[in-house]
């Protein structure tokens, strides 16, 4: 199976990646169940707090539907922490020579991040099909995208930060897209005040709108 296939089968119908930081693995299943429910059920827990990986552990064991992966992996030993945790695919914010190595070793689909075109060639001489835009929108959101896309052939984008209900069919329609990782279903006040009915709603948003803009639709 390609990289190309294992992205298509992860993501479904609707190709939002939800960017989630939570530091108590309680409160990551119950998130991850809510943004499931909510038709998003590929869940990216970012590697910033010392229980992420304890995490990613319970909601790959508890969470029926949802597939989970290590994000904010900097260090190329954390690439087979998040394996042995349970995580299906990687996303890095930048790329290293020692964490590419790692990432390709990896039988993980995975994500290195870029944020100029140099970055993005490079990350596609060492074999990456797919790469995530970060920080999209303070790069300069759907138009830089499309201008990256005319330079990079056929490399894959994802773009992430910034990326909401109001901009998502824009970065859809730019050339290259197949998917893009947010953090807004996912706030971190929702987190912490356990407001998963919200978090359900807001998946809920992100997904049709994400459905609706892959179809052409007007949103």
């Amino acid at each position: 199976m390609t990289a190309e296939a294992d992205w298509g089968q992860l993501l479904g119908d609707a190709p939002v990646l939800p960017v989630v930081a939570v530091d108590d693995p309680e409160r990551a299943v119950a998130l991850s169940r809510a943004l499931v429910e909510g038709g998003l059920p590929c869940v990216e827990i970012t590697l910033r707090s010392p229980k992420a990986l304890a995490c990613i552990a319970r909601v790959a064991a508890e969470v029926p539907g949802a597939v989970v992966g290590a994000g904010t992996l900097t260090r190329a030993g954390e690439v087979a922490e998040a394996e042995a945790a349970g995580a299906r695919f990687l996303v890095s914010p930048g790329l290293t020579p020692t964490l590419a190595d790692a990432l390709l070793a990896s039988k993980l689909p995975a994500l290195p991040g870029v944020a100029t075109p140099s970055e993005a060639l490079a990350a596609r001489a060492r074999g990456f099909g797919a790469v995530k835009v970060f920080p999209a929108a303070a790069l300069g959101g759907p138009g830089f995208l499309r201008a990256l896309a005319a330079v990079t052939g056929d490399l894959r984008l994802c773009p992430t930060g910034g990326v909401g209900p109001a901009t998502l069919a824009e970065y859809f329609a730019c050339p290259r897209v197949f998917a893009a990782g947010a953090s807004w279903p996912c706030a971190k006040e929702l987190i912490a005040e356990g407001r998963w009915g919200e978090v359900r709603e807001r998946a809920r948003t992100l997904a049709s709108a994400a459905r609706a803009a892959l179809a052409g639709e007007p949103s």
